[in-house]
């Protein structure tokens, strides 16, 4: 690559199998959503992850609605979401006709408030509306705070489904990321640690609940002779040929994992020192995958706005990206109610206000991370500030 070549936030690293067990699949000729390379994916990923049994679906997104329907979520009803999201997360609410509440995140994990989910549900059993569902969502790679989290959803009897579309690998007190709650999600799209280009997947314990699923992800198709339909399904099942690619990735990714880790380990160690630069924490809990490196950029110290950072990146040819916007600040959940870590305090508010996601990639080589690390260091060094015009030149 040339040394002025674009350098992406996450981009796919394909490994040295993919390709052998991709033509594996193209010689047995089963290609559509059915295969060895499917049943075999979902048991690898069933026995990493140390559920009992998952199911091999399009996206995450289709993993977190089947999930969510399992858990009898339909219309009238409400769930609760982390705010600080991806909107993936929140949109299965609206598939199935629910109502979403959204609940903020703590500073110590940039995930779910323990502290706001207590109020939101002590507030919700008060009026006799608890929800039926709780979606936590692990970001960037790290767990959530999962104890205090899941004794209240014990307390108060809901349903915990986890969105681990990012976090593949994280774990909490030695269990692994996906295996803490009633249901959860993983994404194989392409930025995340492992990909099959697009598809996902649901795990659980409840082997006779991922069953109901599986029927539902094929359509809804009675097992006679004929075609025959008496429930709503969809058509969710991950081909044969990208679950192959899957099979690959997967035996890649403590190597993925280890190689994001030192990725974070280099900008902390080359950055932190800047004035006004903090990175995401890494909650003593659990090992973190640090599939995005993301730190927050203080104005009044840094002298430069986070959104002056990312486009001074982007005139060196480097994709980096915001801080989730909150699903609380987004126009389609207009009106939906939102809990605040603290009533004075919205920390998702702060976060997407100074947060940057630098690039993070797997495949990034040191000599791709030092161009990042010298464009961030250019910019807060005072050359080209205009701080009036609120423009950052390198």
């Amino acid at each position: 690559m040339g040394e002025h070549s674009r350098i992406f936030l996450s981009p796919p690293h394909m490994g040295t199998e993919e390709l052998e067990l991709l033509a594996s699949a193209f010689a047995s000729n089963w290609i559509a959503p059915l295969g060895e390379h499917v049943d075999a994916f979902e048991q690898e990923l069933a026995r990493y992850v140390g559920v009992k049994g998952a199911l091999a679906v399009s996206s995450g997104t289709a993993a977190l609605h089947l999930g969510l329907r399992l858990a009898g979520v339909g219309p009238g009803d409400t769930v609760f979401c982390s705010s600080l999201t991806f909107v993936a997360s929140a949109n299965p609410i609206l598939y199935l006709g629910a109502t979403p509440v959204f609940i903020d995140s703590e500073e110590a994990t940039w995930n779910m408030s323990p502290v706001a989910l207590e109020r939101a549900l002590r507030e919700a059993a008060r009026q006799e509306k608890l929800p039926k569902a709780v979606v936590i969502v692990h970001l960037y790679g790290q767990s959530a705070d999962m104890g205090p989290l899941l004794a209240l959803c014990e307390e108060y009897k809901v349903t915990v489904v986890e969105d681990a579309a990012e976090s593949l690998g994280a774990d909490y007190k030695g269990r692994m990321s996906g295996s803490l709650g009633h249901f959860a999600a993983f994404s194989f799209n392409g930025n995340k640690i492992i990909t099959t280009s697009g598809g996902g997947m649901l795990v659980s314990d409840d082997r006779e609940a991922l069953e109901r699923a599986r029927f539902w992800a094929t359509q809804a198709r009675e097992r006679v002779r004929h075609y025959e339909h008496e429930q709503m399904g969809y058509n969710y099942r991950l081909s044969n040929l990208l679950a192959a690619v899957g099979r690959g990735q997967l035996r890649v990714l403590e190597e993925r994992i280890a190689a994001r880790r030192r990725v974070c380990q280099r900008y902390e160690a080359k950055l932190r020192q800047l004035p006004g630069i903090a990175f995401m924490p890494e909650a003593p809990t659990g090992r973190a995958t640090r599939w995005l490196t993301a730190l927050t950029v203080d104005p009044q110290q840094a002298e430069v706005t986070a959104g002056q950072l990312i486009d001074a990146l982007e005139r060196a040819n480097i994709e980096a990206r915001p801080v989730w916007k909150p699903m609380h600040r987004q126009p389609l959940f207009a009106g939906c109610r939102y809990y605040p870590h603290l009533p004075e305090q919205s920390v998702s508010d702060e976060l997407y206000a100074r947060g940057v996601c630098l690039p993070s990639g797997s495949s990034l080589s040191e000599q791709q991370q030092e161009r990042v690390i010298a464009a961030i260091r250019q910019c807060l060094s005072g050359r080209g500030r205009a701080k009036e015009l609120g423009h950052v030149q390198l």
